[in-house]
């Protein structure tokens, strides 16, 4: 069967990756992947595939039943959009769309459970069970495509009693795969504030309330507030990327807005943290005078492989790759929204690596210049098609 599985990647891998080329040039933003929908529609229906549209606005969700298909259901999912981006590459599949560009793999990853999906198509004799394909919206932009299918059903009839999914990693040459059992990826919120003081001259402080100088304590306290109250063994990180406020040299605004984002590996500690943020800038800005405006609101959750799972999902991968070509990866203080379904059922995210020989294709992520080896995507849709098949089977 891995024989089987092996030779179906290496016959579809022409198209698989004329699909990603395709997709590729046609980057659409989060939510608003109407094309990338219907060309991947159309491919699910060329190849016989029962699917649904319309799942969150633009997700798919297909259906593929083995033998005794009522037995086991693993879940296979792929995101679909793409980054607000100008692409810098100067290739044949470039970027036909100004100002996007998949600059984080997702065409790569649609690509590959297209792949996946044809060989599990192929081969539905060989295995018990049902496969749900998941497709999915909006990755990048809050509240997660993610969020939305669940609520609208996605995990439901039938219930996957495991999901995985694959990301690009440029840290990795092509032909590797990489996991990490347990915590591997934080949760991730946004934080918008709003300190409004009293504008006026900046030669007469004492007659305003000078919100930069209140937004200065605000930053440098904060980091105080979040190293010592969390526990030292749970990595929590608070950065404000964004602060604006003033015009002039000589003059004091009345307001300043900051924008920043809080990760940590804990959910327990991820809530307390929000109130103890809160609760620190609403007391610091009214010591001085000021009004303090904050919103948090939930993002991702932290992302969590379930050990079991994860540990099965290697051993297979290795079966796959060979064992020399399995990594184990260290934590990440990235998102992921593939993290909301972990919290509801046992799922495994693993890499793909997308480098060449550690010398070509190693820009990161969401970079003008990122691209992959696409032999990559070979590895990618035969060791997804394998694992879930040996998840069925075993």
């Amino acid at each position: 069967m891995i024989n089987r599985v092996r030779e179906l990647a290496a016959a579809y891998f022409p198209d698989v990756q004329a699909i990603r080329h395709h997709i590729h040039s046609h980057p659409e933003l989060s939510f608003q992947e109407h094309a990338t929908s219907a060309f991947i529609s159309e491919k699910l229906t060329a190849w016989g595939i029962q699917h649904k549209n319309g799942i969150a606005g633009t997700g798919i969700v297909g259906i593929i039943e083995g033998r005794n298909p009522d037995k086991r259901c693993v879940a296979l999912r792929a995101d679909m959009d793409a980054l607000p981006i100008q692409e810098a590459n100067e290739t044949s599949y470039r970027s036909q769309n100004a100002g996007v560009m998949h600059a984080c793999g997702h065409d790569v990853h649609s690509s590959c459970l297209l792949g996946a999906a044809r060989i599990l198509q192929e081969t539905k004799d060989d295995w018990e069970g049902t496969v749900k394909l998941i497709f999915q919206p909006g990755e990048e932009m809050h509240p997660g495509g993610a969020s939305i299918m669940i609520k609208e059903g996605v995990l439901e009839n039938p219930t996957p009693n495991a999901i995985l999914a694959l990301h690009v990693y440029p840290h990795l040459q092509s032909g590797t795969v990489g996991f990490r059992t347990g915590q591997y990826m934080a949760s991730a919120d946004e934080i918008y504030i709003t300190i409004e003081g009293k504008g006026g001259h900046a030669a007469l402080p004492h007659q305003t309330i000078d919100p930069i100088a209140i937004a200065a304590l605000v930053i440098t306290g904060l980091q105080q507030v979040i190293s010592r109250k969390n526990n030292p063994l749970v990595p929590s990180v608070l950065t404000f990327g964004k602060i604006q406020g003033g015009f002039a040299t000589n003059v004091i605004p009345d307001t300043v807005e900051m924008l920043g984002t809080f990760r940590t590996m804990d959910e327990k500690w991820r809530y307390e943290a929000h109130k103890w943020i809160k609760d620190y800038v609403v007391e610091t800005c009214k010591a001085y005078g000021a009004k303090a405006i904050i919103d948090i609101p939930a993002g991702y959750p932290s992302l969590y492989n379930d050990p079991a799972l994860t540990h099965k999902t290697m051993n297979w991968a290795k079966e796959y790759v060979g064992e020399k070509n399995v990594h184990e990866l260290e934590m990440r203080m990235a998102g992921e929204d593939f993290s909301f379904y972990t919290h509801h059922t046992p799922g495994c995210f693993f890499r793909i690596g997308t480098n060449k020989n550690n010398k070509e294709f190693t820009k990161p992520v969401h970079n003008a210049h990122f691209d992959i080896d696409e032999g990559a995507m070979q590895t990618g849709m035969g060791v997804m098609a394998w694992n879930a098949i040996q998840f069925l089977n075993s």
